[in-house]
């Protein structure tokens, strides 16, 4: 065991943030803190550190380890290049290397035993240097900071010139090169693009020290860790395994424990019940048997009922219009800033129901192909058609319209009068604001907050096609799977750029990769597309010449073809489902009208006419049973 937590409890005022709290941590073993925001997780690694001290418990390292911790927002400053910056944490092995060459220099003007003796030190030092990874030093910092996203152009740029996003990652470099037993991060991924967080993946994952993470990227998560400690409610519950097999035995656990909660009280109602019924039988011995339950009841170990943060809020999207089925088409779009060349002939099209996703490294020009759609920016070339009954609601951090001198409540009840407060607060809630948060001025709100606020707008919208710009950015785990499951029962379409693997995994039916210029379809959530990744990149470089131009164009076209038949099948069943409920209607009013004419006091003492309708009631009864049974086969088809 690396490191302990036990019975750590903390408050701020009157607000309980951790109550004992316990967990540990094995060397090299890989953890992760979850929980939704304000649960306390950023704490207890401040806690674990030495930045805050807990009110009750301990934390204990083992004898000799070291802990380095990457906090969400980094203070750097000072003159230094990025390059120095991460060389600064070798500067024992640069200064041993430095004294090495001085040495080699000085045995060149000295003989004899003053020789002796210097190559002696000079041989200590050498292998000391060896075990320092003296060789290795150099390459390792620039395998970092080309890990990280830095080019070697970026090298050289001072610190002080960064953005806070460029100071996170110099911090979280330097904290890799510098290697201690044991490593605390909090949000490690929120400045990286998607080849820098595989590259920290594959880095932790292969780490010989231990890892304990704060992090809402579930996909990171499932990739690394192999242990979760969920703060909630003040306490901890610690499951082994992954995100994705946490998620699994927490649902598991709250399963048996609300079974068991339920079961307890039903036999708590049934002694009740018992108890009842023997004492009104008003004889000596049912009362003693009815004292003698009592007695046996008052000592069972009541269990409570489970509770979660939450679990009652749910989104619904549904688009008051139905849109055509070709909802999006572009042709040739281009777009350049200056010399800086985006993207050019790109051609891509959205029908009606589709979830797509477009994924690229930062730069590339997502944002931008986003906000041409939405008539922000003007496209040097191209044809952008809309199809008919389209309605867009689009998602951009940067541009949404919102009252600064509103509260939050006013800002949603205003937009949405239909609404009442509970529906309000409980959409509010859904994300993050909650209690006496709803009466903050939009004025007084970090980017962050209102880019929650816009998106909480857009959800409660009609729009019938999505376009939502990082939507997951400043959103807590709890928060991103009740928008997740508002969209996976969106009906309408949905066009959006993410980072998020996971959340792209869960709501994606597409994927449109702008890498190069270039953009390629894939039919597939990500693990699809990373898939088809890889099979392209295990080619090797003979296998990859013959793969000509020709070839995978033919590929893309398949999976345009997929596509295509995958529409025209959901299509033809839409449109059977169309003439079963059409025919469900009109036997539902024949059934309708043949009741009320037996209800005819002139019918009703006619056995003749009663035993004709009766018979052509069950002929329509017959077809509407197998119209039912129709309907659930193709509804479940489509």
């Amino acid at each position: 065991m690396i490191l302990s937590v036990q019975n750590v409890s903390k408050s701020f005022g009157t607000d309980e943030i951790l109550k004992n709290v316990s967990f540990h941590i094995e060397d090299h073993e890989k953890a992760a803190v979850v929980g939704i925001n304000g649960a306390g997780k950023s704490t207890l690694l401040k806690i674990i550190v030495g930045e805050l001290t807990p009110d009750t418990g301990e934390v204990i390292t083992a004898k000799g380890k070291s802990l380095g911790y990457l906090a969400q927002h980094q203070d750097l400053e000072g003159d230094r290049t990025i390059e120095e910056e991460l060389l600064s944490v070798k500067s024992d092995v640069i200064a041993m290397e430095q004294k090495i060459r001085a040495m080699e220099e000085q045995m060149h003007h000295v003989e004899g035993a003053e020789l002796e003796k210097l190559l002696e030190d000079y041989n200590r030092m050498h292998h000391q240097f060896e075990l320092e990874g003296g060789y290795s030093y150099r390459s390792e910092v620039y395998g970092v900071l080309n890990g990280l996203g830095f080019s070697q152009e970026d090298y050289q740029k001072k610190i002080s010139q960064l953005s806070g996003g460029q100071k996170t990652r110099v911090a979280l470099g330097r904290l890799l090169v510098t290697k201690p037993d044991i490593i605390l991060l909090d949000e490690p991924t929120n400045h990286l693009d998607m080849n820098s967080i595989t590259w920290l993946e594959t880095f932790l994952m292969n780490y010989k020290g231990a890892v304990v993470i704060v992090s809402h990227d579930r996909y990171f998560l499932d990739r690394v860790v192999t242990k979760v400690i969920e703060v909630s409610l003040h306490q901890a519950q610690v499951y082994e395994g992954n995100y994705s097999e946490y998620a699994v035995k927490k649902e598991k656990v709250r399963e048996a424990q609300l079974k068991a909660y339920y079961n307890q009280q039903r036999e708590i109602k049934h002694q009740e019940e018992v108890i009842t019924k023997l004492k009104s039988f008003n004889r000596e011995k049912s009362i003693k048997r009815a004292e003698s339950r009592e007695k046996l009841l008052d000592k069972i170990n009541r269990l409570e009922k489970p509770v979660e943060e939450h679990t009652d809020i749910k989104i619904t999207l549904e688009p008051n219009i139905l849109s055509g089925n070709d909802v999006l088409s572009v042709e040739g779009l281009a777009k350049s800033f200056g010399s800086q060349k985006l993207f050019e002939n790109l051609d891509f099209e959205i029908k009606r129901g589709e979830h797509v996703a477009l994924i690229g490294n930062n730069g590339t020009g997502k944002t931008t192909i986003l906000k041409i759609l939405n008539g922000m920016l003007k496209e040097d070339a191209g044809v952008i058609r809309l199809g008919s009954n389209v309605y867009i609601g689009y998602y951009d951090q940067e541009h949404q319209v919102l009252h600064m001198e509103k509260t939050l409540f006013e800002e949603i009840s205003d937009a949405y009068p239909e609404l009442n407060n509970t529906q309000v607060r409980n959409t509010l809630a859904a994300f993050l604001f909650t209690n006496d948060d709803v009466f903050k001025r939009i004025g007084d709100l970090s980017g962050g907050e209102r880019g929650r606020v816009s998106l909480a707008k857009l959800m409660l919208g009609k729009a019938n096609f999505l376009i939502l710009d990082e939507p997951t950015n400043h959103l807590d785990i709890f928060s991103k799977e009740i928008l997740e499951s508002a969209l996976n029962h969106y009906t309408g379409t949905v066009f959006f750029v993410s980072h998020d693997r996971y959340f792209i995994n869960k709501t994606a039916h597409r994927i449109l990769d702008l890498s190069n210029g270039v953009l390629t379809n894939y039919l597939g959530n990500y693990d699809y597309y990373i898939e088809k990744r890889t099979e392209q990149e295990t080619l090797t470089p003979s296998d990859a010449e013959t793969v000509s131009k020709e070839k995978a164009e033919t590929e893309n076209k398949q999976d345009w073809q997929k596509q295509k038949q995958e529409q025209a099948r959901r299509r033809k069943i839409a449109n059977e489902l169309q003439k079963v409920e059409a025919e469900i209607e009109m036997c539902e009013q024949k059934i309708a009208e043949i009741d009320e004419q037996c209800q005819d006091p002139a019918i009703a003492v006619n056995s003749a006419k009663l035993n004709e309708l009766g018979s052509e009631r069950a002929v329509f009864s017959e077809k509407l049973e197998a119209l039912y049974e129709q309907w659930e086969v193709l509804s479940e088809d489509s």
